[in-house]
């Protein structure tokens, strides 16, 4: 496999891009997993994926490639990386990217298969530097061997690095496990991105979370520094870490000297039931953004005859609050906003429909208000035969989300739960919706709960309920194609 064979197969394959979202990021055709590559380049903003054009599962992992100038409108770039030399023969996997010298750096995981010492097949993962101007890219080879790992560390499990450089340092993080098995990240450091020196274990180790940390992602925020990673197989907490594979991320401090981060209590990033693998980045004016693969390894869903699978959420600004990560839709999303609804004060008794509120290509936030009610409920993507269905438990203070009768044809995870609590004697829900999936943001991006739905298009209506009365402010925008900007 090469990039030129992907390339000319995608030319004569690609989707319509009628059939598939209008601003989240999809694959041309084909598969797409883990965000790869988020970063700043040539005045673009590039996002590279792990990518399988041939087919609509997993396969041999590529790098596909896409820019953009907002963040909302992406334009297809050739594929970047193919699974073509010895060191990668089993998959180009995941990483990231830099500029350094004038140069598109990525770092990614080449992945190959040995034999054991008892002769048996397994996968060795080591790191593996390209180089390249923006669209085109040239392999360097391997820059780090899971053999400089200490003894003990896994080498079938050391993937995924995130590349920074501070003070004139590079330095590169990888998941990997340990001598007992328990996920960590391990922390490399290098003058010219070529020559690595093993620096420790940067944080993990000590059993909180058993199995690899996959895409870890560290930066400094808002004061503090964040470690993002994605740990495999979590058990549930409450209300927390239901996916399985989930996302977590820990605020700390980080001793440079020691080159430790001593991490404090670890929080899901979201609460829904599609998100893993999240990669963030720093733009050029500050801010720090977040893209997440919107999916999970556990709700496999594809509606039938559909040429391509996988989406990523809409990039998200992050700051800190407290001790929490705050996430909020990129502000680039208001450029897109057609014709605004709104509604003040309105109340609701039973159920209800407010002319002008519908629609699957939106923006709209709710104010939900009042004491005399148990529950209240918005019901989107809804027609006679199909609902997803969001339900406020006041007096609980939690949000339950229930995509049991979006047009699913397998028995998936269909009911969410999320704690929440009011602000100002209110509740915020902001709700992104793109076609197929439904982001929602709480009190102003204080938790975000990701769910997608394959329901047909034309069930279209929103629909507010309670079961007592309550009053509600609306905003409505639709989005407008990002095509025409």
């Amino acid at each position: 496999m090469n990039t030129v064979q992907a390339d000319e197969y995608i030319r004569q394959n690609r989707v319509d891009d009628r059939e598939k979202p209008v601003f989240h990021v999809t694959p041309p055709v084909g598969w797409m997993n883990d965000p790869n590559g988020f970063s700043v380049y040539g005045g673009k903003v590039h996002l590279f994926f792990q990518f399988y054009p041939y087919d609509t599962k997993w396969g041999p992992m590529h790098w596909g490639h896409v820019t953009s100038g907002d963040m909302l409108h992406w334009e297809y770039e050739p594929v970047a990386l193919a699974p073509d030399r010895e060191f990668d023969e089993a998959g180009c996997f995941s990483g990231s990217a830099m500029e350094a010298d004038g140069r598109h750096v990525i770092v990614y995981t080449g992945v190959r298969r040995e034999a054991d010492e008892n002769g048996n097949e397994r996968d060795v993962q080591n790191q593996c530097l390209a180089v390249g101007d923006g669209s085109f890219y040239e392999k360097k080879g391997l820059i780090i061997s899971g053999e400089e790992l200490p003894q003990g560390f896994s080498r079938t499990d050391f993937r995924d690095p995130k590349v920074w450089e501070e003070d004139g340092v590079y330095y590169l993080a990888a998941g990997n496990c340990g001598e007992n098995g328990d996920g960590q990240v391990v922390l490399f450091s290098s003058g010219d991105l070529k020559k690595w020196e093993y620096r420790g274990v940067l944080a993990g180790g000590d059993g909180t979370f058993h199995e690899t940390w996959e895409c870890p992602d560290f930066f400094a925020l808002d004061g503090q520094h964040v470690l993002i990673c994605s740990p495999q197989n979590l058990k549930a907490q409450k209300y927390e870490f239901h996916n399985g594979h989930n996302n977590v991320y820990f605020l700390g401090r980080y001793d440079r000297e020691n080159h430790t981060f001593e991490k404090g209590k670890p929080h899901s990033l979201d609460f829904g039931f599609d998100f893993y693998a999240a990669q963030t980045t720093a733009l050029p004016d500050g801010r720090r953004v977040l893209i997440a693969w919107m999916q999970s390894w556990h709700t496999n869903l594809l509606p039938e005859g559909q040429k391509w699978h996988g989406m990523m959420t809409v990039p998200r600004e992050l700051t800190i609050r407290g001790d929490r990560i705050f996430q909020n839709p990129v502000r680039e999303i208001e450029r897109y906003r057609g014709k605004e609804v709104c509604y003040q004060d309105v109340e609701i008794t039973d159920t209800k429909s407010l002319p002008g509120v519908s629609g699957r290509v939106l923006d709209m936030t709710v104010e939900i208000t009042g004491d005399h009610f148990g529950e209240f409920t918005i019901d989107v993507a809804n027609n006679e035969a199909y609902t997803t269905t969001y339900t406020y438990c006041k007096k609980k203070g939690l949000l339950l989300t229930d995509r049991t009768y979006s047009g699913l044809r397998t028995d998936v995870v269909c009911q969410r739960t999320m704690a929440v609590k009011e602000a100002g004697g209110k509740l915020k829900l902001r709700f992104l919706m793109d076609k197929y999936s439904i982001e929602v943001f709480v009190n102003d991006g204080e938790k975000v709960s990701t769910t997608v739905i394959y329901t047909p298009q034309e069930a279209d209506r929103i629909v507010f309920g309670c079961d007592g009365t309550a009053k509600i402010n609306v905003v409505k925008y639709e989005i407008i194609s990002t095509a025409s900007k």
